[in-house]
């Protein structure tokens, strides 16, 4: 399982509960979109998680962005995820960001907001805010592998309710 955070915006502990406590703990790979705002934040998830992939983001220290780039590319599910904090110019610069790197799906944070968008060409997922939702729920994204390649995502609460699933397979995404 890959599962996917973002904007934890904490001085002291990485603030994560519930499912996305134990989403964590139980994945193959965790990335992290962006917001931490301490190093001692990104020590913390670096500890739950296995494996952590992170970028950082605006509110960043500086020992993150030595340590974090602004963007990276990575596979998972045979697919290509491409990650950063934000790009200016919304959905269809996070869609031009994505095409430049080849990716199938595009993981973003900043407006604490969840989403899932498919494009014509790449599908964009902010997993929210799973500490500090802004008004939104707190959320995170969890994807799965799914046999004969792509991935089945989901959007969920901290509590464990799934509210958006659809599915990745290379050749665009569809709802469930």
């Amino acid at each position: 399982m890959l599962t996917v955070v973002s904007d934890t915006h904490s001085t002291d502990t990485h603030r994560l509960s519930g499912r996305t406590l134990d989403a964590v703990r139980e994945a193959d790979l965790v990335a992290h979109a962006g917001d931490f705002m301490r190093e001692s934040v990104l020590d913390e998830f670096e500890r739950e998680a296995d494996r952590l992939l992170g970028v950082s983001g605006n509110n960043d220290d500086a020992g993150i962005r030595d340590r974090l780039p602004e963007a990276r590319t990575f596979t998972f599910g045979g697919l290509t995820f491409a990650m950063t904090h934000r790009q200016r110019g919304g959905s269809t610069a996070l869609a031009l960001f994505g095409r430049q790197r080849a990716a199938d799906v595009v993981l973003f944070g900043h407006s604490h907001r969840p989403t899932y968008e498919p494009t014509d060409e790449v599908v964009l997922v902010n997993p929210g805010s799973h500490a500090q939702p802004r008004g939104n729920r707190a959320a995170h994204a969890e994807f799965e592998r799914r046999e004969g390649g792509g991935v089945e995502g989901r959007l969920v609460t901290v509590d464990g309710e799934p509210f958006e699933s659809f599915v990745v397979d290379g050749r665009g995404a569809r709802d469930r």
